[in-house]
């Protein structure tokens, strides 16, 4: 059997392929497993950006639903071992997440995908909270980045309707970044994301952190986070690069410390 999950390196950038395209990558306990390892060991591996997408022309159809046949297991406990680490992992990454959605993206898939830092969808694509519709309630931190990004009245309408959301809507609604022609997210993606790993990464993964800080906490709480972080970045090596380079009238080399 191949590999459910296909891992690249390209340069200081990891690539993640969901590879069940016979099944529009649904998603498995074993693939949701290497998934969520690969994301946690990225940076301690040496990435200093990440590029996830699907193979085919479909990002993920969610759920397995053959794997969710039986009645009588646990459903939570399945939520518990495979879907939440998934979404941990990738709210706790100290690098940027650039999802490429080279086609649908369906339930936790589509909580997947919405929780990427910048989404890169092509026209043809779509979001899809399907839940409802299978007589199911969202997961894969789903509730959440959806709620944050659209506030209550139009993530009622889209979890409580299970409508597809095409790209641009999805766009207007700022759950993906940018759309982008048919066939080029994933190039999209790599070149971002190869952009962003020559960045100073510690103020990368630093502004990540403010940015989900922010949307769990009040004012005075994030500029307490600011400053703290600001501190942090001050003391950076890629900050004192920055001065010299201003200095030397050239472009800073980051080095990511």
């Amino acid at each position: 059997m191949a590999d459910e999950l296909l891992t690249e390196r390209e340069g200081d950038v990891v690539i993640f392929t969901l590879n069940r395209e016979d099944s529009m990558n649904a998603l498995t306990p074993e693939l949701l497993t290497a998934l969520a390892a690969g994301l946690s060991g990225a940076a301690e591996a040496g990435a200093r950006a990440i590029v996830l997408t699907g193979a085919g022309q479909s990002f993920s159809s969610g759920a397995d639903l053959k794997a969710r046949a039986d009645r009588a297991a646990d459903l939570g406990e399945k939520i518990d071992l495979y879907y939440n680490p998934v979404a941990r992992a990738i709210a706790d990454l100290s690098i940027p997440l650039i999802v490429a959605m080279n086609g649908p993206a369906v339930g936790a898939g589509a909580g997947f995908a919405i929780g990427g830092d910048i989404v890169i969808a092509e026209r043809s694509a779509y979001l899809l909270f399907a839940f409802v519709n299978i007589g199911l309630v969202p997961d894969a931190g789903t509730t959440w980045h959806l709620a944050k990004s659209v506030g209550k009245a139009r993530a009622m309408d889209m979890l409580l309707s299970g409508e597809k959301i095409d790209a641009e809507a999805a766009l207007a609604a700022g759950l993906v970044s940018r759309v982008v022609d048919d066939g080029t997210a994933l190039a999209e993606a790599k070149a971002l994301a190869t952009r962003l790993a020559k960045g100073p990464s510690k103020a990368i993964g630093l502004i990540r952190a403010q940015v989900l800080h922010a949307l769990d906490h009040h004012f005075e709480a994030s500029l307490d986070t600011e400053r703290a972080h600001q501190t942090t970045a001050y003391f950076t090596q890629d900050f004192a690069e920055a001065i010299a380079a201003f200095r030397d009238k050239r472009k800073p080399e980051f080095k990511g410390r």
